[in-house]
């Protein structure tokens, strides 16, 4: 006997089961250019070198500049950069070469590496390409090894995510699909 509530869910919609884990901001730079978007499909791959897993379409100027450079950071978003968060996801900087102006982008850099972060972000992570060029032609997946991580002290600390003692505004976003997003929501200890 099936289980109540056991639901078919056709196959062009299966990828949205999975598709709630947190969004991230793609930045990079390549010659003095600059670029962001947003991406859904990023996850962790390995643990020691740490590494990520990214989607990165062949359209978007923020791939080529991945490419050049073989940098790249993943920042999580907070509540508060939601429209920010699909404005530079659905602009491309191919059309709209101004498109971090016009979402008002907040943007800064760390000493020693010339990569444009996203301000008011709970974590950020600098990425070094692993080419994998199969991968990235035929699935425009790009894999990264982790090679410095930040997070806001009052969100994650001492290797942990704070979400329920933390102000709501630093709740990370996770789209599901079609411009609506989901704040991550309470803890449960087991």
């Amino acid at each position: 006997m099936l289980p109540a509530h056991f639901t078919p869910v056709p196959l062009e919609k299966a990828y949205r089961l999975l598709n709630h884990g947190p969004t991230v901001i793609v930045s990079a730079r390549h010659a003095g250019q600059s670029n962001a978007m947003s991406a859904a499909w990023a996850c962790a791959l390995d643990f020691a070198p740490p590494k990520v897993t990214v989607v990165l379409d062949k359209a978007t100027r923020t791939r080529a500049l991945v490419e050049a450079s073989g940098l790249f950071a993943l920042q999580l978003p907070t509540v508060p950069q939601a429209a920010m968060t699909v404005g530079i996801g659905t602009d491309s900087a191919v059309t709209e070469p101004e498109k971090l102006a016009k979402h008002g982008v907040p943007m800064f850099e760390t000493p020693g590496l010339d990569l444009p972060l996203v301000a008011g972000c709970a974590a950020w992570l600098v990425c070094k390409l692993i080419p994998e060029p199969h991968n990235q032609q035929t699935y425009d997946l790009f894999i990264g090894e982790v090679i410095a991580a930040w997070a806001d002290e009052r969100v994650f600390r001492d290797g942990h995510w704070e979400f329920d003692s933390a102000p709501a505004e630093l709740r990370t976003l996770h789209y599901v699909a079609g411009g609506q997003f989901f704040a991550i929501g309470d803890g449960v200890a087991v």
